[in-house]
């Protein structure tokens, strides 16, 4: 999938991809926070005008946004679903950490419904993929057991940070990160780290 993306160089020299962010929020104050935080994030670049490669809207403010851009509505109706460009859907009060989440699994394709439950959508950019039909959550089925380090990795996942940062942040070797990632990706069933993410969530995995 084609992104729009900002180069941006980090401490240690290397060049880093962000996705560009477009924040459309009725509420200004609100909209101002939300670009502060991600803005805090190596990987995400808010910004309030402009091409960007996923829009965060609101029940007000959804319109307004060009009808190509996948988006993460912010909505206060709790019976919401993903459906058309609308890629992700989270409570009107979702801690910024999760609505970063789920600006990057929609930056991948990855539809999540208000209730965390989610699903690839590999299309959503053509506008002619196929319905998004979630699976039929099991009540019985086993959550993963993970480690303290591993949810203390995964959590890290979730705000996108690569294996240096995790090391850096946890005081580990990158080799002993690099480890963790993968023992979570084997105990998930995951297919990379964004799959990580998005099977974290439907499970309640990821705490934020």
């Amino acid at each position: 999938m084609d992104t729009l993306t900002s180069d941006r160089i980090m401490h240690d020299g290397a060049v880093s991809r962000r996705l560009v962010v477009l924040i459309a929020l009725g509420d200004a104050s609100r909209a101002e926070r939300l670009a502060a935080s991600l803005a805090a994030s190596d990987d995400l670049l808010p910004v309030v005008a402009g091409r960007a490669d996923v829009a965060i809207v609101d029940d007000r403010s959804g319109e307004a946004v060009p009808a190509a851009i996948p988006r993460v509505l912010l909505s206060g109706r709790g019976d919401e679903r993903p459906t058309g460009e609308v890629l992700a859907v989270m409570a009107a009060g979702a801690d910024d950490l999760l609505i970063a989440a789920a600006v990057r699994l929609a930056a991948a394709g990855y539809r999540v419904s208000g209730d965390g439950r989610s699903g690839r959508h590999e299309h959503f950019h053509t506008g002619d993929g196929e319905p998004f039909e979630e699976e039929t959550p099991d009540e019985h089925a086993v959550r993963p057991s993970l480690s303290p380090r591993e949810a203390e990795v995964l959590a890290l996942l979730a705000e996108g940070a690569p294996n240096k940062v995790i090391a850096r942040r946890l005081n580990i070797s990158v080799h002993t990160a690099k480890f963790h990632v993968a023992a979570i990706l084997i105990k998930l069933g995951a297919a990379n780290r964004t799959d990580a993410i998005a099977i974290a969530m439907r499970q309640g995995l990821v705490l934020v």
